[in-house]
């Protein structure tokens, strides 16, 4: 099938996402994912009085551009950015012209569910500040949050403790390494009012955890520990993990393929009796069901039980082929 025929399907099957995203107050969204929509690797989305293309894999010729740019801009006459990332970097390749060039670079405010959200659809990094697929866990949390003290762990640009706030969370801390995504995250709490109730602390993972956990800060085999920032022992109401595939440091290794439970268990320490911890694991390779049960086993290690617990799925925007996407969100309350 065309590019345009794939396209046009694909926005037939969100006629109702997109009804309910405009009575919502929801401008940022997935019109076509291209991995299970027939066209791996192309990517099209809303954001906010943008459309922005996106391809990993494969270079658009100037026709399929053109097609694509006319379907869009028969829906809404916004602003069409593409970002070719088809080199092994992902990182963005194609030149715009002067006008589409300064808007990229320029920033933007959207709306998902009403609350205001900063976007740069080309900066210093690769994403455009929020991903789309998540929204279902700020969902979650600005419903669970009220009166509640929230713990954001590898935060970015703070949706999720966004969220939080203006769900009434009474403290939210939000950690992460990288000064310019907790620089968007500030921008995200004062667009929406809740920078009172907001905490920002730019910081590896590994040390902020294992002290909020009562913990003794280790790292790895003969790296030298860089100065951290000192955290007293604390437990939360609700705390969300959200790490990345893989990352190393001298206090550790993120890896969600082997070693979930590293990060799991500080961050299950942290997170009070009565409390809940929402799990994230995007590992398209990592099976489900036998990732919520070692989260469980490492529950019960600890002398602590799951409750009850809620798998949170990503909205019909972000179809999988089989109904198990590769991003997966589990809610555990603990006892």
């Amino acid at each position: 099938m065309s590019i345009s025929s794939l396209l046009t399907s694909a926005l037939a099957k969100r006629h109702d996402l997109l009804a309910d995203a405009k009575l919502n107050n929801t401008d940022c969204y997935r019109v076509f994912h291209g991995t299970v929509e027939g066209h791996n690797g192309l990517n099209i989305d809303r954001y906010g009085d943008a459309w922005l293309i996106q391809t990993f894999h494969q270079t658009l010729t100037q026709d399929e551009l053109n097609e694509i740019k006319l379907i869009l801009e028969n829906i809404n006459p916004l602003t069409v950015i593409y970002n070719d990332r088809s080199d092994k970097n992902s990182r963005v390749m194609n030149a715009l012209d002067t006008s589409d060039e300064a808007f990229a670079q320029s920033a933007q405010v959207m709306q998902e569910n009403g609350i205001k959200f900063t976007s740069k659809l080309r900066h210093e990094g690769q994403d455009p500040l929020l991903f789309l697929d998540m929204r279902v866990g700020r969902e979650y949390v600005h419903a669970n949050s009220k009166n509640k003290t929230v713990l954001n762990l590898f935060s970015y640009t703070c949706g999720i403790g966004t969220a939080a706030a203006v769900g009434g969370a009474k403290r939210v801390i939000n950690i992460d390494f990288s000064s310019f995504a907790l620089e968007a995250g500030r921008k995200n709490a004062e667009l929406n009012g809740v920078s009172e109730a907001c905490q920002f602390i730019q910081s590896d993972a590994f040390p902020a955890l294992r002290q909020l956990a009562g913990l003794k800060v280790g790292g790895r085999r003969n790296q030298k520990l860089p100065a951290y920032p000192k955290m007293t022992a604390t437990q939360f109401d609700l705390v969300f993990l959200d790490p990345p595939r893989f990352a190393k440091s001298a206090f550790g290794t993120v890896d969600l393929i082997n070693d979930y439970q590293g990060l799991f268990k500080p961050a299950m320490l942290a997170t009070k009796k009565g409390g809940t911890i929402v799990c994230c694991n995007n590992v398209a390779k990592v099976e489900r069901e036998a990732w919520f049960n070692a989260l469980n086993r490492c529950v019960e290690k600890q002398g602590r039980s799951v409750a009850s617990h809620q798998w949170l799925d990503c909205h019909e925007d972000f179809p999988s082929f089989d109904g198990n996407h590769p991003l997966k969100i589990v809610a555990l309350t603990l006892g």
